[in-house]
């Protein structure tokens, strides 16, 4: 919709331009030619398997089974315990938790890179005792034999698919002759094989002809390489060839904040390179591995005064930079909420965000400043909370289990939940209702008068009932979904939920199957919903208040960005080593293998033959991610840019309520001596 409004304000003709997202350009590819790209959409089911999924378990034992001396291996581990309550211990962590882990981590980074099973086999070191390469490419080949059988694909089958029509000769000069352009935004998260794709599509027919890309992107905005292949190493790359070739445009200014804001982004940057570089110095550290610096070396400057853009380099609210160290994370509640009344009092059009690390500490957030925002009629938007990828399909999930066995008063009461929730019941005693659900759905001669709110429960849960037996199988999320008064965007996403069990339950349409289908989704898939309308328009609206994820703010802008509970167990954090794992060593074989799968794909010259220097490389690959993330959180911000780290924090946010001294991200304390006018004292906050 904003590209479209872009070609209007141009005069560009709509119908010249089309946009995608990588894998719907691929699907678009494939689908037409499904000779060649081997991908029946008539017949494949696309999953997004995690860890958890019973395939990639299935995957585990198969492995087991065909491997058993390298499995053997394993529980050995690096201690030795011959007692079998020990051995059982460990033959559950690893059919439950590494093995599983090992395999969604590696498939998804070797497939999106191109690699096959074999490939991996080739590269796996001798010198590593668990030959892990090996064993996730045993994971790879089972992973692989499985979604053909059952007729399954995956977003990296999308791409590998797409790819192979290109190879074909016919059909890549049809392709390549109907684009004359191609156009990329966001280019530092793009994987190689999505950006040699693109390179395909752009080229020209005529094999001496350039390529007619444009690649648009921020090495130092990469935030997704910890968790997908898309490193920014690839991007950077990239702009060294066009460097070469004089085709490389550099945009060093920006007018979306105050200059405060921008001074503090810039110093973060430099500080943290100028960190990481004393570590590759070679007479301070001389045995240790060379990394690559996690910011491309770059200063934003200003816009120039006569810049055609609106309101360019605003002028900041307050001091612009605002550092805080409140007591513990009640006091930062406390001072924060202070702030945002103050800020709204003053213009009650601001727009403004809370930016999170994670999403338990949102919802901590969001329970304690529901109250105040009412109080002072601030809109509170919690992204985490309203958005979550699985609320339909466990909603659903729900009310059909009561449907099958409307007897157990266990599936009544998550009905009950979910039409409270959805507001259809009134918040009542549910357990009183659950616990004789014959009384409650049909109720005898004797029975006392149902209460209106209670009437209307059993009304409501009878009407279900009802449908299930009415209804073809087919028809019923449909119904359910109506039923419970979704709006367009969880209507949509719940035909794409019926559709997609639909799909999976051809050939035993039963309501059992459903709910064997519907179980694994919720349990262990992310299903994606279905957006309806400008997100970016939602999130960022005029006199609301809006708590969100720092990965999910990237793209969009606030004019006043609080960033609480800067603490170094979270950013920069570390690899957390689960205590039951460590029989193996001091280390996850997941992590390993993706940093000497990078290594190959990379050209790394530090030998990562070693699980050691692997382990190294994975420890540096997510602290230079996790200060990209900062970065990008800071530059949110327009006019006004507030940063807290309390003295005492949670040393996990799934227990809030266990305060303990918490060290700061190191660079909150560089902040602080770099810009003391910035520094707001208890003193300050009093008068």
């Amino acid at each position: 919709a904003k590209i479209r409004a872009d070609l209007k304000k141009l005069s560009l003709p709509i119908s010249g331009f089309a946009v995608h997202t990588l894998h719907g350009l691929a699907l678009n590819i494939a689908s037409r030619y499904p000779d060649i790209s081997g991908l029946q959409l008539d017949t494949s089911t696309l999953i997004t398997p995690n860890q958890s999924h019973r395939l990639i378990r299935t995957c585990v034992e198969q492995w087991i089974a065909i491997h058993p001396g390298r499995y053997e291996r394993l529980l050995e581990g690096n201690i030795s315990d011959g007692e079998e309550t020990e051995r059982l211990r460990r033959q559950s962590v690893l059919r439950t938790e590494v093995l599983p882990d090992l395999a969604a981590t590696v498939i998804h980074e070797a497939k999106s890179s191109g690699l096959s099973p074999e490939d991996l086999r080739n590269i796996s070191t001798p010198t590593d005792d668990y030959a892990i390469l090996s064993v996730a490419a045993g994971l790879y080949e089972q992973y692989q034999n499985l979604m053909r059988s059952r007729d399954f694909i995956d977003y990296d089958d999308m791409i590998l698919a797409a790819l192979r029509v290109l190879s074909d000769n016919s059909a890549r000069r049809l392709e390549q002759n109907q684009v004359f352009a191609v156009f990329e935004d966001e280019a530092q998260d793009s994987s190689p094989l999505q950006t040699r794709l693109l390179e395909i599509l752009a080229g020209d027919p005529n094999p001496d002809s350039l390529i007619n890309l444009v690649r648009v992107g921020d090495p130092n905005q990469a935030i997704n390489s910890t968790f997908t292949p898309a490193d920014p190493i690839y991007f950077r790359s990239f702009c060294q060839q066009c460097d070469r070739i004089d085709r490389l445009a550099t945009m060093d200014r920006a007018g979306r904040s105050t200059s405060k804001i921008i001074d503090a982004a810039n110093f973060t940057l430099a500080w943290v390179n100028r960190a990481f570089d004393s570590f590759n110095d070679e007479e301070k550290h001389p045995t240790e591995p060379k990394f690559e610096l996690p910011f491309l070396a770059q200063e934003i400057c200003l816009v120039d005064a006569n810049d055609p853009q609106a309101d360019a380099n605003p002028p900041q609210i307050g001091r612009g930079l605002e550092l805080y160290t409140p007591r513990d994370i009640h006091h930062t509640v406390e001072l924060l909420s202070q702030r945002v009344i103050q800020v709204f009092s003053l213009d009650p059009k601001t727009r403004a965000a809370i930016l999170v690390r994670e999403n338990r500490q949102g919802r901590w957030l969001a329970s304690a400043l529901t109250p105040i925002c009412q109080e002072h009629n601030i809109e509170l938007y919690d992204v985490g909370e309203r958005e979550r990828h699985s609320h339909v399909p466990a909603e659903i999930l729900a009310l059909l289990q009561f449907c099958d066995r409307p007897h157990s008063s266990d599936y009544l009461k998550a009905t009950l939940e979910v039409l409270v929730k959805r507001q259809l019941i009134p918040t009542q005693d549910l357990n009183a209702l659950a616990a004789e659900p014959e009384q409650f759905l049909y109720p005898g001669p004797l029975a006392q008068p149902q209460t209106e709110s209670v009437y209307l429960a059993s009304h409501l849960c009878r009407s279900l009932l009802r449908a299930r037996l009415e209804l073809p199988y087919y028809q019923l999320i449909s119904f359910l979904a109506l039923a419970l008064k979704y709006e367009p965007a969880e209507l949509a996403t719940a035909d794409k939920l019926a559709a997609r069990v639909t799909q999976q339950i051809s050939g035993s349409s039963s309501l059992s199957s459903m709910l064997d289908v519907l179980s694994e989704i919720v349990s262990s898939e992310r299903f994606e919903p279905v957006e309806i309308g400008d997100s970016e328009a939602r999130y960022t609206r005029e006199g609301q208040l809006t708590i969100i994820t720092m990965h999910k703010a990237k793209g969009l802008d606030w004019d006043c960005v609080f960033l609480p509970f800067l603490h170094e167990n979270l950013l920069p954090g570390k690899f957390w080593i689960p205590p039951q794992t460590q029989f193996l060593g001091d280390f996850t074989l997941a992590e390993v293998a993706r940093a000497q799968i990078r290594a190959v794909l990379h050209g790394n010259k530090t030998d990562m033959s070693t699980v050691t220097t692997a382990w190294e490389s994975a420890k540096n690959l997510k602290l230079a991610e996790e200060y990209r993330l900062l970065y990008v959180a800071m530059t949110r911000a327009k006019r006004l840019l507030w940063m807290s780290a309390a003295q005492k924090a949670p040393f996990t946010w799934s227990k809030p309520e266990n305060l303990q001294s918490a060290p700061p991200c190191p660079v909150f304390p560089a902040l602080k001596r770099q810009f003391p006018a910035s520094v707001i004292s208890l003193a300050t906050i009093l008068q």
